[in-house]
């Protein structure tokens, strides 16, 4: 049974935003007390994070279908709906996140770095928040957004400081698990380890990682055999060490052949050339095989190798081999550059930057921009009024006017957002919503009749003042 994945596609979904809220407020003797609508609440987002105690994405690849929760509804009495949870997927160190076309869109190295791949939506805006000093009862509510649907696809790259490469049964296992405490699948035949084996080596105050990637053979570079699914493993690594069977039975190999061989598929995978490289003659124990590494061992070192032999099963040599990969390590960790504070770059939105686009096609006037596409995924189309509502944003944003600039006339068609999921009318310039044949937009005419108390104060004020001018205009007895 499959127990390591180093690749898989995963179908994330984030929570889609919850609906704002249209109520009135309604108690004793005060039965229109105003809109008191509530905000939906956020979707949830779909996060991903680098775990260290996470080496493999064995769950996704059973189960690659992850959704994250939907913001709830608001409610009356300014109750705002509860904001849908995060979900936070944990993915190993190394992970790399692509699209489905293989574009790179993150790359996870660090204990805690973060990915945000798929955004929940925005929850809408209740009647409370929209009501102002024009609109002072609004009969409607902005829904919520949708939350991002993404297929991406996540590949891991092992984050080693050393990476043995050789043929198989070169012995590269056997170097491993008497180097560190790592315990992989040992045995005499070809193709013995089927996934990435990682260790931990202590050279003195030195402490390094070594991986053991899956024998090479030819045309690996172009998948054949093991070598495409793990040559990515090698790319992290900082020192490269040729494992050489020196004690072979194939009569057509020998370690020279070998060794090129295994760099021309490291120099057609690309990337690898800077990387230190150290030979490792293996399997010295058996009397054949060290006179082979002797005679070997000159064309090596003229080469410009650093060679050293060694036997895995005997336990020789491998102190030798420890220091001198500590030592690589360390030069190469102090030849890296300083990690330097994120720098936050503000980019300011240009002065004549609309914030959206109109283009002429056959025969529509297609409009693309986030706040115009946003605006329409959040309004209610069987309500007029929010179909008003929408109609004066896209106003004040200055969509009329641009579809004036391209030519638009009334009853030409204008489609909003893309042209998979667009939203497409018969434009009329300044339109009018019929809810709008009541009154102006947004108000109710009930919160303009006055209440009876005030109404009977008004009564009697004007009984005081009918009195008052009788009285002035009477002339007193006078005894003359």
């Amino acid at each position: 049974m499959t127990t390591f994945v180093d690749r898989v596609e995963l179908h994330v979904a984030a929570g889609n935003g919850g609906h704002g809220c249209a109520s009135v407020h309604r108690e004793k003797f005060k039965p229109l007390g105003g809109p008191d609508g509530g905000n939906g609440g956020r979707g949830g987002d779909v996060i991903l994070t680098v775990d260290q105690s996470v080496t493999t994405l064995l769950d996704y690849h059973h189960s690659p279908h992850r959704k994250a929760t939907n913001g709830k509804p608001g409610e009356g009495g300014n109750r705002s709906g509860k904001d849908g949870q995060d979900l936070v997927l944990p993915v190993p160190d190394g992970t790399v996140v692509l699209d489905k076309a293989g574009n790179v869109l993150a790359d996870l190295v660090g204990h805690g770095t973060a990915y945000v791949a798929a955004q929940g939506g925005r929850g809408g805006l209740g009647n409370a928040a929209l009501a102002s000093a024009r609109r002072k009862a609004p009969g409607f509510a902005l829904l919520g957004e949708p939350g991002d649907l993404q297929d991406i696809v996540l590949e891991l790259k092992t984050v080693a400081d050393v990476a043995l490469v050789g043929y198989p049964s070169a012995g590269k296992s056997s170097l491993i698990s008497v180097l560190s405490a790592a315990k992989p699948k040992i045995a005499d035949y070809p193709f013995t380890t089927l996934v990435p084996n990682l260790g931990v080596v202590t050279a003195g105050s030195t402490v390094y990682t070594i991986a053991d990637v899956p024998g090479l053979i030819p045309g690996a570079s172009q998948g054949k055999g093991l070598g495409l699914e793990f040559l990515r493993h090698v790319e992290r690594c900082s020192v490269l060490v040729h494992v050489l069977d020196t004690a072979t039975l194939e009569s057509d190999r020998d370690p020279l052949s070998d060794l090129d061989i295994i760099e021309e598929e490291l120099r057609q995978y690309g990337g690898l050339d800077n990387r230190p490289r150290v030979v490792v003659l293996n399997k010295i124990d058996v009397p054949d095989g060290k006179d082979l590494a002797e005679l070997v061992r000159p064309d090596l070192e003229e080469r410009g190798y650093r060679v050293l032999e060694v036997s895995a099963v005997a336990h020789m040599g491998l102190k030798e081999l420890s220091f001198a990969l500590a030592e690589l390590v360390a030069r190469a960790r102090a030849a890296r550059p300083k990690e330097e504070a994120t720098r936050i770059v503000i980019r300011p939105k240009a002065v004549d930057d609309a914030g959206f686009t109109v283009t002429r096609e056959d025969d529509l006037f297609r409009v693309r921009g986030e706040k115009p596409e946003r605006w329409v995924r959040q309004t209610d189309f069987n309500n007029d009024e929010a179909v008003g509502y929408l109609a004066d944003r896209l106003n004040r944003l200055g969509v009329e006017q641009e579809l004036m600039k391209a030519g638009a006339r009334s009853g030409d068609g204008v489609a909003i957002g893309p042209e998979d999921n667009a939203v497409v009318f018969d434009w009329e310039p300044t339109v009018t919503a019929g809810a709008e044949m009541l009154g102006r937009r947004g108000e109710d005419h009930r919160f303009e009749a006055p209440r009876p108390a005030a109404q009977r104060r008004r009564d009697r004020q004007a009984e005081r003042d009918e009195h008052e001018q009788e009285y002035d205009g009477f002339e007193p007895f006078s005894s003359e």
